[in-house]
């Protein structure tokens, strides 16, 4: 009788500690952390991160030092995909975690967001300097967070890539190169989600954020399933200004026919800053941004290792 008593506990104990494995680990992701990733991303000195600028550059030689620090590894042969935006050489920064299991580890997820911005904007007290905090150090940051976590936990079947799209603000330029260059070399994508412009919160809202082109799958009701709340909510200003067509989830969208949709808060009433040099650090709310990049590690998590695609077109 010891003996089976034994074995049942020994039994349990495997079932119980398998199952919390396959949970995600809690993400501890600080407003502290996020306030080091956002100063040096919209500081001054990187000028604005303009297409083809030195600020820019630096920007990209940062991500990719916190991917390396991370374990991501480059997807490419190195971290930087080049690609030529209107006549000026610039890039995308792509890092790669693969997949732990042998089946899904073909299947990929996108998370991105772009990391470029203006340069400049007009004089307001003899800034000029469009530092692009929200728009979107602010999504830059949680690609970047997401990136360390994940490496960290290493409890992704499927693959993921994660993505700072370069030349955004010049047409989406760097997502158009990206997503084709993947196509042509017939990706298996399960599903892409970017993050744009997630610095403050929503004013009055009963949901985190919203996405764009909510109605066009089931991502939405998948995330909010997923984070056991109301994470995800339908914006009507977004789909009155065509917000799914404006940002980099629409070349992957346009390329690959599957869910790709971007995460924001900005709805139009909470943030004054748009395109602006007052677009600055002083402006983000940390505490949020680092409530909200950890309300989606688990999302993410589950999107990564459910036995089949449960998020769909309609």
């Amino acid at each position: 009788m010891k003996q089976i008593a034994f074995f049942i506990i020994t039994l349990l104990f495997i079932t119980c500690k398998e199952a919390t494995t396959a949970q995600s680990p809690i993400s501890n992701i600080t407003a502290s952390d996020i306030e080091v990733i956002m100063n040096f991303l919209a500081s001054d000195a990187l000028g604005g991160r303009d297409t083809g600028s030195e600020g820019l550059e630096k920007a990209a030689k940062f991500i990719e030092q916190e991917f390396k620090k991370s374990g991501i590894k480059p997807y490419f042969e190195s971290y930087l995909n080049t690609f030529d935006a209107k006549g000026t050489e610039t890039y995308n920064v792509v890092g790669y975690l693969k997949g732990t299991d042998l089946d899904l580890a073909d299947q990929f997820v996108v998370i991105g967001a772009h990391f470029d911005h203006i340069g400049n904007g007009k004089d307001v007290n003899g800034d000029t300097i469009a530092n692009g905090a929200n728009d979107n150090a602010a999504g830059s940051t949680a690609v970047i967070s997401l990136a360390k976590h994940f490496a960290e936990v290493k409890n992704n079947k499927r693959s993921v890539l994660f993505v700072l799209f370069g030349a955004e603000e010049k047409g989406l330029l760097g997502s158009d190169h990206l997503a084709k260059v993947l196509k042509e070399k017939n990706l298996d994508l399960y599903t892409m989600i970017n993050f744009e412009m997630i610095g403050v919160p929503l004013n009055d809202k009963t949901y985190k954020a919203y996405i764009t082109g909510y109605e066009i799958s089931n991502m939405a009701e998948k995330i909010n399933e997923y984070s056991g709340k109301e994470l995800i909510g339908f914006l009507p200003k977004a789909k009155e200004f065509q917000l799914f067509r404006r940002s980099d989830n629409y070349p992957f969208y346009s390329a690959f026919n599957v869910p790709c949709q971007t995460v924001s808060t900005f709805d139009f009433t909470n943030y004054d800053y748009y395109h602006h040099v007052d677009d600055e650090v002083s402006e983000m709310n940390f505490e949020f941004m680092a409530e909200l990049i950890n309300d989606c590690a688990p999302v993410i998590t589950r999107i990564l290792n459910t036995p089949t695609k449960e998020i769909k077109l309609n």
